[in-house]
C-alpha cells in the first residue's frame, strides 16, 4: 500500500472505487432482485439450466472468494472443447445447457 491507501499499481483507494461506482452497481443489485422477484411471482416450477446457472452464479457473489468475475464467467461458459456440427438455434442463451453436452 501507498500512503494514500492504494494497492500497488491500482490509482484508487477502496473509498475512491465505492464513491465512484457504488449508485451504479446499487441499481444492477436491484435489477437483479426486481428479475428475481418477476420469476418467483411467474408460479412455481422447476428452474431450467439458466436459472440454476444464475442462482450458482449469485451464490458466488456473496462467498467473499477472490476472482468472482472470472468464476462467473467460467459458470456461465461452455466448458467443452470440440466444436458442435450445427447450433441448435440461432441466439445464444447466456449460459451452458448441460443437457446438451
Amino acid at each position: 500500500m501507498d500512503p494514500a491507501g492504494r494497492a500497488e499499481g491500482f490509482p484508487m483507494t477502496r473509498a475512491q472505487v465505492v464513491d465512484a461506482y457504488f449508485m451504479e452497481h446499487r441499481a444492477r443489485l436491484l435489477d437483479v432482485a426486481a428479475f428475481l422477484d418477476r420469476v418467483d411471482r411467474a408460479g412455481a416450477g422447476n428452474d431450467d439450466f439458466r436459472m440454476r446457472a444464475f442462482r450458482r452464479c449469485v451464490a458466488i457473489l456473496g462467498d467473499g472468494g477472490p476472482d468472482r468475475a472470472r468464476r462467473i464467467l467460467e459458470e456461465l461458459s461452455d466448458p467443452t472443447k470440440d466444436p458442435v456440427a450445427k447450433a441448435g438455434m440461432k441466439g445464444a442463451t447466456g449460459a451452458h445447457d448441460p443437457s446438451k453436452a
